[in-house]
């Protein structure tokens, strides 16, 4: 019974200590990122290649931003975060990655000028929307899909204002549009406004110049 104790209190011991790491992660993101000034998270696959159009693209909208006077922010890995990060470097702008420490997959790019490095999702999520004047969403995979659900939720439920949220690529994000107006709107899961939430655009120039009417950059 006693040695049961003694595990049920170290238990306790360890949870308490894993609150500390939370705090500790939320107080470096805050204090690394409260005078960034207007930004742009960007979300996107860590597995498209530097030959891809879409990783040309990705470093054209990022570069396009930082001209216009904003930092960009990215998930600090590979693929389209890693196009993003050295479209805005390149650019001379403000270049952050939030990046995630996995066991596979997940590496830091060098076109970063911020880097920082999480181990809890959740925080790193925080950081994303907290910092970001707009999201935009280029193709990728369950994780951009997470990032966009999820700040679509909190735009919707009202728990963050609302902001620029763009989908980059008529053509990928068709499927999943369709399904949200036939089962989710349709079955009245959703309402007609929740789908103003996002806009689809394809086009750098245009991406830009509609964040930047809506913010008044």
């Amino acid at each position: 019974m006693v040695e049961k104790q003694f595990l049920i209190d170290d238990l306790k011991l360890g949870e308490s200590w894993r609150l500390f790491k939370i705090m500790g992660e939320f107080v470096e993101g805050v204090e690394g990122l409260y005078d960034l000034g207007p930004a742009v998270s960007i979300f996107g696959s860590a597995r498209t290649r530097p030959d891809d159009p879409l990783y040309k693209k990705t470093e054209s909208l990022a570069a396009l931003f930082v001209k216009n006077g904003f930092a960009v922010i990215t998930g600090g890995g590979g693929g389209v975060m890693e196009a993003a990060n050295k479209g805005a470097a390149e650019a001379g702008g403000t270049s952050v990655g939030l990046n995630i420490r996995l066991p596979f997959e997940q590496k830091p790019n060098p076109y970063a000028s911020v880097q920082m490095e999480f181990k809890y999702f959740f925080i790193r999520k925080v950081m994303f929307i907290k910092y970001a004047s707009a999201y935009v969403v280029m193709p990728g995979g369950f994780g951009t899909l997470d990032e966009l659900f999820e700040v679509m939720t909190l735009v919707q439920t009202r728990r963050i204002r609302p902001f620029p949220i763009i989908l980059v690529g008529t053509d990928h994000w068709a499927g999943l549009l369709d399904w949200l107006r036939r089962q989710l709107l349709a079955g009245g899961r959703i309402s007609a406004k929740d789908l103003d939430i996002i806009q689809v655009l394809d086009d750098p120039e245009a991406i830009v110049e509609t964040v930047r009417k809506i913010l008044v950059v």
